[in-house]
């Protein structure tokens, strides 16, 4: 996340208060949230009462709207 300039303040704001929610494969989701002029895509999975964060990426405002 870090060269990607997504901190854990964002990550974790995606997840708790996502503007969109949809499912992908193998039991994950993905959830996506505007944050200031950047549009957050994160992936993860719950396993054993913990959530696993696959990948945190910026989509770029607007792009996955």
């Amino acid at each position: 996340m870090k060269w990607r300039r997504i901190t854990e303040e964002d990550v974790r704001a995606t997840i708790d208060e996502p503007d969109k929610t949809e499912e992908s494969v193998s039991g994950r989701k993905n959830v996506y949230k505007e944050i200031g002029v950047r549009y957050i895509k994160v992936t993860y999975r719950e396993i054993a009462n913990k959530l696993v964060v696959i990948s945190a990426v910026d989509k770029g405002k607007g792009e996955m709207r």
